[in-house]
């Protein structure tokens, strides 16, 4: 582990699994009381002189995002052994976070003037809170930790953070490349199971807590914050619909479509999790889909070519499996796939589910996962009602020719993001939070890094 800039070893360790083999492959430290303690600590004390110098902390986050890209080859490898991801999709998880520590290294952190005249000067300014704690998911380890890393930073605060113990190497070996250009404490990496986090969450030092996961342990860590109100940010799940409407053209939109349900093997927090289809177009659309998933080259991310990997841990494959088994006991059809692979490792068929309507569990459920169902409508309102009638609220797209009339229909979704003709279009400079259970506040942006901060207005009277 990194704790105040140096490297820490632990008492007791815990297995890391190689998804791709179903194996235990590595060892992972397993925090003690004690060394959250120390890190908490670490983190309060840098917090001291980290907050005070705006442009030191600009310089850090380049250099942090210029080692990450030189040091890409080095880290992808163990992203891949342990989250399953190909290769070149890793190697651009890698980059992809150095390009967020960057760009909040040039973000302008916001001031305003609200009364200048002969009687005061008033401005409202942004100050940092202290030491953040922030959890993170196992399907991308090391971009999602540069959200939430890159925006603290920048406005001063110190972190400490914790990776998901599906996925703890790649982000502990991050930790200890970033110690080479952050002053020590500013990021400390700690890895454990889930007592680590709700020790995390409960302890007295943090300010704030930044979690993404999902809406169960969301609703645990605001319970935890509460009683010595902490300032939040959760990003939960999604169960994300993309609507087609009657002037789509199947065959244009099939492979963006199957890319937005499919990347990172499905396993996205705002992939597309439920297709509706006009009842016209539906034989073709699932058709479409279906050569996408029958063409989709499956195995070891190592392996050169392989377009998607193994799903990323025994829990998460059992739900999948359970879904999708669920789904085709209760009148579903697999126009593609339908089941588990042959062979060692959590590896799942590309999955599109024709034949079955709202109310199956895979279509009002995440599956975070391969299997995508395909739901048909007659009434376009009934379509939307049906979309929105859920918890969760995170992001959706609509596809369609006209892309005026399209976009007028993705106003009418009720999520976070709306996408017309993309999905999973996203960036550092855009906000991305979702409604209802599917989150508390926002990340990215300046919206995002506004959610690290506290407003202090200074008023100096003339």
């Amino acid at each position: 582990m990194t704790i105040g800039g140096a490297r820490v070893a632990t008492k007791d360790t815990f297995g890391v699994v190689n998804p791709a083999t179903g194996e235990v492959h590595a060892q992972a430290p397993e925090c003690t009381h004690d060394q959250l303690d120390q890190a908490m600590s670490a983190a309060a004390e840098a917090y001291r002189s980290w907050r005070t110098d705006e442009a030191a902390r600009r310089k850090a986050l380049h250099a942090a995002g210029d080692l990450l890209m030189a040091r890409s080859a080095e880290l992808a490898p163990i992203l891949t052994a342990e989250q399953g991801k190909p290769l070149q999709d890793a190697t651009f998880e890698v980059i992809g976070a150095a390009i967020w520590l960057k760009h909040f290294a040039d973000l302008e952190m916001p001031r305003e003037v609200i009364q200048d005249d002969a009687s005061a000067l008033v401005e409202v300014v942004r100050r940092p809170m202290g030491v953040v704690a922030a959890i993170t998911p196992w399907n991308y380890p090391l971009i999602l930790a540069s959200w939430k890393i890159a925006p603290a930073l920048l406005a001063g605060n110190t972190m400490v953070l914790k990776p998901s113990p599906f996925t703890p190497l790649s982000t502990l070996a991050m930790g200890e490349v970033l110690s080479e250009v952050l002053p020590p404490g500013v990021l400390n990496v700690v890895s454990g199971g889930d007592a680590l986090g709700a020790w995390m969450t409960g302890h007295p030092v943090p300010r704030k807590i930044s979690f993404t996961g999902s809406v169960a342990t969301g609703k645990k860590v605001a319970a935890a914050a509460a009683p010595d109100l902490k300032r939040l940010t959760l990003e939960l799940g999604g169960n994300d619909p993309a609507i087609l409407l009657d002037d789509v053209d199947p065959e244009a939109v099939a492979a963006k479509l199957f890319a937005g349900a499919f990347q990172n093997n499905g396993q996205v927090c705002s992939a597309i999790k439920r297709v509706y289809v006009p009842e016209r177009l539906y034989d073709d659309v699932v058709e479409a889909l279906a050569v996408q998933a029958r063409a989709a080259k499956v195995g070891d991310g190592m392996t050169e070519g392989v377009q998607y990997g193994p799903i990323n841990n025994k829990p998460q494959y059992e739900r999948v499996s359970e879904l999708v088994a669920d789904a085709l006991a209760n009148g579903a059809r697999a126009a593609a796939g339908g089941k588990p692979m042959d062979g060692p490792g959590f590896f799942f068929e590309p999955t599109i589910l024709a034949g079955l309507s709202d109310g199956a569990r895979i279509v009002d459920e995440e599956q975070f996962g391969p299997a995508l169902p395909v739901v048909s409508y007659r009434d376009l309102d009934d379509a939307l009602e049906r979309a929105n009638g859920t918890h969760f609220g995170l992001s959706g797209s609509v596809w369609g020719t006209d892309a005026d009339r399209a976009a007028e229909v993705a106003g009418r979704l009720e999520c976070g993001t709306a996408w017309v003709n993309t999905h999973l279009a996203l960036s550092p400079a855009q906000p991305f939070g979702g409604f209802k259970w599917s989150g508390v506040g926002v990340e990215n942006g300046t919206w995002g890094l506004l959610g690290f901060t506290e407003i202090q207005v200074v008023h100096r009277a003339r």
